[in-house]
């Protein structure tokens, strides 16, 4: 069997420690591994390599990935669909692995229906945003990079009085906004999923200014209530209190994966193409309940993951 392995999408850490458990499972299997570069934009552009035991070694503590990986508009055409289906032929690939989040699953399925031939999803992503998952590899990593930063913040914080906003990534959801907020004792974790108005934050942060509290972390997703300068500057307005704003960034994709997210990366290497040898098509890999399982990709795609309510008050009940 020749798999095709690709990483697409944004980065994340684990996604090394990934590629180097596909290609030894597989190996392992007596199978024939290429990696496939630059992401989808690689099968079109046909940037095939042969990736052996060897060529994978002193990479599971890295950080991002050794195929890269782009953005690719053309991939969402038919003609780009169809490049990519000729070139994986070719290449007489009998099964594609994909690793990345909801844009790359939805893309591997596309490819699968275009070009008849089977793939397997590795959940990664550090929004951790896919249905039927618990956790995806990178999602960890993320959370503490964040909650580090955050540690370090709260001593200025505390010091000067002040209010910090901080923006994590997460356009659509709040998934690691809302376990940064958490894990970092923040007063406030304001996602997509909760709207709330800056006049009710301001609101809050009085009341607590009335109890004794005098600094307070918000952690903010991107996607939620909009531009956090300007938010600071509603609040400053609102509360009278010194704001001042952390944007993360990409801080959050890259640096060396920890250790949940290098174990991770390897049970779902392991699984993937355990998958390819079951003939088991179509299927994505992730955590659930402790577990690593596989769930049907269009199912998976049809669905849209919960955020937890109880978890998203509790930040609120401890922050007082």
């Amino acid at each position: 069997m020749n798999i095709a392995i690709i990483t697409s999408g944004g980065d994340a850490p684990g996604m090394n420690a990934a590629i180097r458990a596909v290609v030894r499972s597989a190996s392992g299997q007596g199978f024939k591994t290429l990696g496939v570069e630059k992401g989808f934009l690689g099968l079109i552009e046909n940037l095939f390599k042969l990736l052996t035991p060897r060529d994978v070694s002193g990479i599971i503590n890295t950080g991002g990935s050794i195929l890269k990986s782009s953005r690719c508009d053309l991939f969402k055409t038919p003609e780009g669909l169809e490049k990519a289906s000729e070139n994986l032929k070719s290449r007489r690939v009998d099964w594609v692995i994909t690793m990345g989040g909801d844009g790359s699953m939805r893309g591997a399925l596309s490819l699968s229906e275009v070009s008849g031939i089977p793939v397997t999803v590795i959940a990664s992503s550090i929004d951790n945003d896919i249905a039927g998952i618990d956790e995806t590899i990178g999602f960890d990593s993320a959370v503490n990079t964040a909650v580090q930063a955050i540690d370090k913040i709260r001593d200025t914080a505390v010091t000067y009085d002040r209010v910090f906003i901080v923006e994590v990534m997460g356009r659509n959801r709040g998934f690691l906004a809302l376990e940064v907020a958490l894990a970092s004792g923040a007063e406030f974790a304001v996602i997509p999923e909760h709207p709330i108005t800056v006049e009710e934050i301001a609101k809050r942060i009085k009341q607590m200014g009335e109890i004794g509290k005098r600094s307070s972390i918000i952690v903010k997703a991107e996607g939620a209530i909009g531009d956090p300068f300007q938010m600071a500057s509603k609040l400053r307005e609102l509360t009278g209190y010194d704001l001042r704003v952390t944007v993360l960034g990409y801080i959050q994709r890259g640096g060396v994966p920890t250790a949940r997210s290098r174990n991770l990366a390897c049970l779902f290497g392991k699984r993937a193409v355990e998958l390819a040898a079951e003939r088991k098509k179509n299927r994505i890999v992730g955590l659930k309940d402790g577990q690593v399982v596989d769930l049907n990709i269009r199912e998976v795609c049809e669905s849209i993951k919960k955020i937890d309510d109880e978890k998203y008050e509790l930040v609120s009940i401890l922050a007082i």
